[in-house]
């Protein structure tokens, strides 16, 4: 009876939100390789060695930044680790400038055609692509789709076992075979087959998403560690006591600071010296009387949380006053930002991108066999009752 209850709700689950979990595996499977292919095709514009002569400063390039593109406010620069990329200053969701090192000119490296159609492909994914009030009605539609594709998966677990334990009914369902000539038998094993091997990672992949979804399931993140969710715009913690005597108390017109440049000297300095690598640097451009600077840096694929660390310098020194590395931060805080990338699998870099985009494409055909499962069960009755009349 239980069994029944299972395979029936799983039944229902599949054909209710079926079409939208195809269109969600469809466009994560497009959506796999979108950080290398985007990066690839930047890389094609940067500068090649023999273009390469002096280059600008960082400060002869924030002015540049200043006052030839007034229209811009930048609120942090960012360098790759990369002679020929370009410096880039960043300017929050409203975009950014990203300039040529060598004669400061602006510098376009994005492929506008590609970010249109992964921009479009990931709104398809998230929302149908749609906008306004109408997003909001096609989040819940995909959400609730969600749910139920982890309940898909979860009672597909349970619904592999088979009824009588014999090695030629778990072969069926554990080994592709020869079903030549017999679609229902192909796409039994089929279902069966690509289920039982990427039901681990879809299942984080799909139980990862819920948390973009529903506040509940954010929350849930941070309460397993007992710990509070943390308020959107909720002021940084203050500065300890180091950070407070590293600054001093000079009066502001007496303070000399360290200009951009060499802060990110210092910066790179204080990795190369604990035998740090770097991708990425970027570095907050602070107030005029601001006596620190806050610095990113990105050891990663900028989708590896767990690579990504934070220091506070002194603006007057250079010291590295506070170190923050991503282990520093709560238990609660760092599962919710491995959550991010988990879903898409570039928390673990090209191979958790690749899984992640099989078992996409394995739903794919699982959707698509068990759709056609359902039919066979449901609706081709119907036209031999309707005949036989």
């Amino acid at each position: 009876m239980f069994r029944k209850i299972i395979f029936w709700s799983h039944l229902v689950s599949g054909i209710s939100a079926g079409l939208v979990i195809l269109m969600m595996s469809v466009t994560g499977v497009l959506l796999t390789y979108e950080r290398q292919i985007l990066a690839w095709a930047e890389k094609s514009h940067y500068l090649a060695a023999d273009q390469i002569s002096t280059k600008l400063t960082l400060e002869q390039l924030h002015f540049i930044a200043r006052t030839r593109h007034g229209d811009i406010s930048p609120n942090a620069l960012v360098v790759l680790n990369d002679p020929g990329a370009p410096i880039t200053f960043s300017a929050g969701r409203s975009g950014g400038l990203s300039l040529n090192p060598v004669s400061g000119e602006e510098m376009p490296v994005a492929n506008e055609s590609l970010e249109s159609f992964f921009r479009t492909v990931t709104g398809i994914h998230r929302w149908f692509n749609q906008s306004g009030e109408r997003r909001n009605t096609a989040r819940a539609i995909t959400g609730a789709s969600n749910l139920a594709f982890l309940f898909l998966v979860l009672s597909g677990l349970y619904l592999w076992l088979p009824k009588i334990w014999s090695w030629s009914a778990i072969r069926i369902r554990l080994l592709f075979r020869n079903t030549a000539g017999n679609t229902k038998a192909r796409d039994f094993n089929w279902h069966h087959v690509m289920g039982i091997w990427s039901a681990i990672p879809l299942a984080v992949v799909v139980a990862t998403a819920s948390v973009f979804y529903y506040p509940w399931a954010n929350s849930l993140v941070y309460r397993i560690y007992g710990e509070e969710v943390p308020r959107r715009g909720a002021s940084a913690a203050a500065p300890d006591n180091k950070l407070t005597e590293s600054i001093g108390s000079l009066p502001a017109s007496e303070v000399i600071y360290l200009s951009l440049d060499e802060l990110f000297d210092s910066s790179v300095a204080y990795l190369e010296s604990a035998d740090e690598n770097w991708r990425q640097i970027s570095l907050s451009l602070p107030e005029e009387n601001s006596t620190t600077v806050a610095v990113a840096i990105d050891q990663g694929n900028g989708g590896q949380p767990q690579r990504r660390h934070n220091m506070i310098m002194n603006r007057v020194s250079g010291e590295v006053v506070q170190w923050q590395p991503f282990s520093s931060q709560s238990p609660g805080r760092q599962t919710r930002s491995i959550v991010r990338f988990l879903h898409t699998g570039e928390v673990l870099g090209i191979w958790g991108q690749t899984v992640a985009g099989l078992v996409s494409l394995a739903s794919v055909l699982m959707v698509w066999t068990g759709l056609a499962l359902a039919w066979r069960r449901l609706i081709t009755p119907l036209f031999r009752k309707k005949f036989a009349k």
